[in-house]
């Protein structure tokens, strides 16, 4: 994060975007790109990246890394009020030059964790980042947004959450 609080980016990220129309992996997506966007905040830092996926789509991935151990972040498929007002969903959404071509994804299994015995079970990534992928489709010339919102929690307390967090990114195309 720059000292004005704004997200990073730079020449080397717009340097490896411009690669990435033209590489391929066998793992169905691009190798690692440099990232086109980073955030910190909520004790969470999310890194963006735009990679090409072995069909030819775009993705947007965004890894979200909890700065302490033991947290986790709640699932991309948790009801946007949460379970009887409990949990906060993982969101990944763009806007601006890019719209979703498909439903967000995680990289990572579910658990559940029922808080201080509410007998509510809420579903949860395993402790640790867990990477989000978005497919995404070019809509215009303008510039591009990331658009997050994720509560990072541990078995004892849960860190401000961080809604409808507005990132520009880099785009070359």
């Amino acid at each position: 994060m720059s000292p004005a609080g704004r997200p990073r980016t730079g020449a080397a990220a717009v340097a490896t975007l411009l690669l990435l129309g033209s590489v391929g992996c066998a793992a169905g997506q691009a190798p690692s790109a440099a990232p086109a966007a980073t955030y910190s905040g909520g004790g969470v830092t999310v890194t963006l990246r735009l990679a090409t996926g072995e069909d030819g789509r775009r993705l947007l991935d965004a890894t979200f890394v909890p700065e302490q151990p033991g947290f986790h972040l709640y699932s991309v498929d948790l009801p946007a009020g949460g379970i009887d007002g409990l949990g906060l969903p993982t969101r990944l959404t763009v806007r601006g030059g890019l719209a979703a071509d498909g439903t967000a994804r995680a990289d990572r299994p579910l658990r559940t964790v029922s808080p201080l015995e509410l007998g509510v079970q809420l579903p949860v990534y395993p402790d640790g980042p867990v990477t989000v992928t978005l497919p995404v489709r070019r809509t215009g010339t303008g510039p591009s947004e990331a658009v997050v919102s994720f509560g990072a929690c541990s078995e004892q307390r849960c860190l401000i959450p961080v809604t409808d967090q507005v990132i520009p990114l880099r785009t070359t195309d």
